[in-house]
């Protein structure tokens, strides 16, 4: 373990790209076997609780989705003591009513991802871990209840189509998407979540549901994106307040014992 330590890990997604939210904070680097973080890692405290803050693309936004380091990213987290991560994001819509505006909470994923380092596991360490429910229930349900508290329009039990990028989809492809049931679509989500898990971390995905995908016949932009989230990042932070003054000190769910059966 590192000197520095933290009780929670946030990811800044796209358009967070600082918490705002840390007093006495300082930034840190931590090195990792499995190269660079995506950016330093700012630590400080919010009501009395020690947080780490990441943005996840970078403080430029200068690294696309399919080139995070999320085994970095995640090893670093761990490294610094954390149990619990919170991850925002920016997700399309698959479905009419989650318009752009809403938020979503992923339950369920399905990864349609190509090239990125999904594991820790390596050659001499077999791990197959269980992601059937890849979210913590008990944040899950902080989230859940906090939104309902603010009067957020928060989606639940929602299932992410997890895409490589950067490009956004073609037609073919987002008419496919939901096709599957998926009822948002993103390029963060995965591996981020599966490592969490594999490192018996507690995590629980936010999403700022930023457009409709192109199955609405209708053009997905980055500047409508970026409108959207510019509008929503307000409603994100006054989110992760609450929720993070919510959180327990003590863990209740099965996470951090996530590799009991997992290891051969």
């Amino acid at each position: 373990m590192v000197k520095d330590q933290a009780d929670i890990g946030i990811f800044g997604g796209t358009g967070i790209y600082d918490s705002g939210l840390l007093q006495d904070s300082k930034e840190v680097t931590i090195e990792t076997p499995y190269g660079r973080t995506s950016d330093t890692i700012t630590i400080g405290e919010f009501r009395g609780k020690k947080i780490a803050f990441m943005p996840r693309h970078g403080k430029k936004h200068s690294i696309p989705p399919h080139l995070i380091n999320y085994r970095a990213n995640i090893w670093s987290f761990k490294e610094l003591g954390i149990t619990r991560i919170i991850a925002p994001s920016a997700v399309g819509s698959l479905k009419d009513e989650i318009k752009p505006g809403h938020f979503a909470l992923p339950t369920q994923f399905i990864d349609f991802t190509k090239s990125r380092k999904t594991s820790f596991s390596e050659e001499g360490k077999v791990i197959h871990i269980s992601v059937a429910d890849p979210f913590c229930p008990e944040l899950q349900k902080i989230v859940s209840d906090v939104a309902k508290e603010q009067e957020i329009t928060m989606h639940k039990d929602c299932t992410y189509a997890c895409i490589e990028g950067p490009r956004f989809s073609t037609k073919a492809e987002s008419r496919f998407y939901k096709s599957t049931g998926a009822n948002i679509i993103g390029m963060t989500l995965v591996p981020e979540c599966q490592l969490a898990r594999e490192a018996q971390m507690c995590y629980v995905s936010i999403s700022t549901v930023t457009d409709y995908d192109v199955w609405a016949e209708k053009p997905v932009t980055a500047k409508e994106v970026m409108d959207t989230l510019s509008e929503n990042v307000k409603i994100t932070k006054k989110l992760l307040t609450e929720l993070i003054d919510k959180i327990p000190k003590a863990r209740s769910c099965s996470c951090e014992k996530a590799l009991a059966e997992a290891e051969f």
